[in-house]
């Protein structure tokens, strides 16, 4: 399986803004469904973000928490996929995971290929 590398990731304070990087040889034509998810300790891994390429289309899909202030995208000169968030708060501090997954892509049915290592953000008040 393709290794998914992370990079970004780090300490901010509210209101900033943070992207997150996750790379691999080959990656847009490798997978075409790949999501962010994010944990913090003690709770359930909940999803952030959705990509699924089909057929020339691209569609997305966003945690309402996130809705409007993070973009899901993909570079393909650069083989990497990326995760942009804007207007960060305290409550979107949490380990962040890229992940490869099985068609149908959703968040419910999430079923993982692969994952990235992880990154920390820590979004301070």
């Amino acid at each position: 399986q393709v290794q998914l590398v992370q990079s970004g990731g780090g300490s901010v304070q509210a209101g900033e803004s943070l992207r997150l990087s996750c790379a691999a040889s080959g990656i847009t034509t490798t997978y075409s469904c790949m999501a962010w998810f994010r944990q913090v300790p003690g709770k359930e891994r909940e999803g952030v973000a959705i990509l699924y390429a089909s057929g020339g289309r691209t569609s997305y899909d966003y945690h309402d928490s996130v809705k409007g202030r993070t973009t899901i995208s993909r570079d393909n000169a650069k083989d990497t996929l990326y995760l942009q968030m804007t207007s960060l708060t305290p409550e979107d501090t949490a380990m962040y995971f890229c992940a490869a997954g099985l068609v149908p892509c959703g968040f419910a049915t999430f079923r993982a290929i692969s994952w990235g290592q992880g990154t920390q953000v820590t979004v301070s008040s």
